[in-house]
């Protein structure tokens, strides 16, 4: 959705107040890559006008819920929504990740992939080419909220995908579904061939008014989570008509993203690749991924990097088999771990064993299912994930 006439009385903001950095976030940040953010790009773009009903849109959201697939989720964690305004049916796509401690509460993240009168390649193909990524990177990684990563079709019709989602999915759960925040990307990929290094982190300013106190907290938690794990300046500004809007209504916690070069070629057939800055997303995404791990409240574990299969071997440890039906062996090969200390967790994040200086665990009780696996001595810390099948 095209902003306008947005920036009066934008406030400059660099402070980092009391949030830390976590070298884990940083280093799942680093996992973002340009190519990857390229690619996200050009393929949404090769689908052309995306206007929402149309078989574009349609082969659009098939794309999407390609990709999440190949990233690992599952068929139950992909739900399509379909919704019907006048004559005209469309879908959004939904993602969610179960959160280990609180799994009944959610943080959004959101951005619409229709377009109109153009490819949409900045609008909005840069905010579903950050929630691709992010979606990618936190797939293995425990959270205590639970996300949902949500594709709203509908929007440049009048945010109706959203405003569907509100009224049919969150206040028609039983309970109302919990939402801790809707973090919402939208237009994020500046303009060619200028310096593009400040993002606008959006607040609400309006009414209901109940909600804006929380917003402007959430908001300058972004802004602190953007100078941490990114080289990008911010503003704060306030937020518009895109899909955050319907949960704003609706009394939920909302903030967002927004480029600060605004582009005048969304909503024209010069919404292109060649008009937009992919590094600039890039930079977008990083600050988006560390924000996201913020707000869900991600491990501060680095995970293993071979933590989707096979053995874990590196020069202090090796940690095998992998998948196992019985035993978890755990080999010390650095001559100065002299104690240790293995922890098991379910993928609820329920610590369901614990030993020290063990080199063969037995696991046999334990139900087929994906664990997670947690190796320290002193400074060495890691996660692995950890199969057991019978």
């Amino acid at each position: 959705m095209k902003k306008i006439l947005l920036f009066v009385g934008i406030i400059s903001f660099q402070s980092i107040f009391s949030q830390s950095f976590i070298p884990a976030y940083q280093s799942r940040v680093n996992s973002i890559t340009q190519s990857n953010i390229n690619s996200h790009l050009t393929e949404f773009s090769s689908y052309g006008v995306k206007t929402t009903g149309s078989t574009n849109n349609t082969n659009a959201l098939a794309w999407l819920k390609t990709k999440y697939v190949s990233f690992g989720y599952a068929a139950s964690q992909i739900v399509e929504d379909p919704f019907t305004v006048g004559t005209t049916n469309s879908k959004n796509l939904v993602v969610t990740k179960i959160g280990s401690l609180y799994p009944n509460t959610f943080v959004i993240i959101c951005g619409h992939f229709d377009t109109i009168a153009g490819p949409g390649v900045n609008d909005n193909g840069s905010g579903i080419s950050i929630i691709l990524e992010a979606a990618r990177i936190l797939k293995d990684v425990p959270t205590e909220y639970s996300i949902k990563f949500i594709n709203f079709s509908g929007e440049e019709q009048g945010l109706n995908g959203s405003q569907h989602y509100v009224n049919n999915i969150v206040n028609a759960s039983t309970p109302k579904m919990d939402i801790r925040l809707v973090f919402n990307i939208d237009q994020v990929g500046g303009k060619a061939g200028q310096i593009n290094n400040t993002i606008v982190c959006e607040r609400d300013e309006s009414t209901p008014t109940t909600n804006n106190a929380a917003s402007a907290t959430i908001t300058q938690e972004l802004a602190n989570c953007t100078s941490l794990y990114s080289t990008l300046l911010t503003t704060i500004g306030p937020a518009y008509s895109s899909d955050y809007i319907p949960f704003e209504n609706n009394n939920e916690v909302i903030t967002g993203f927004y480029e600060s070069n605004v582009s005048s070629f969304p909503h024209t057939a010069n919404d292109t690749y060649t008009n937009m800055d992919p590094v600039f997303v890039f930079n977008v995404a990083k600050a988006a991924l560390g924000a996201l791990q913020h707000f869900a409240v991600a491990s501060t574990t680095i995970l293993a990097t071979n933590e989707t299969g096979n053995d874990f071997d590196n020069d202090a440890v090796r940690i095998f088999p992998n998948p196992t039906k019985d035993f978890i062996n755990i080999e010390i090969k650095n001559r100065n771990i002299i104690t240790y200390n293995f922890v098991l967790t379910d993928a609820a994040g329920r610590m369901i064993l614990q030993s020290k200086n063990e080199s063969k665990i037995d696991v046999s009780s334990f139900a087929t299912g994906t664990y997670f696996g947690t190796f320290t001595s002193g400074e060495i810390k890691l996660t692995k994930k950890i199969i057991i099948s019978k």
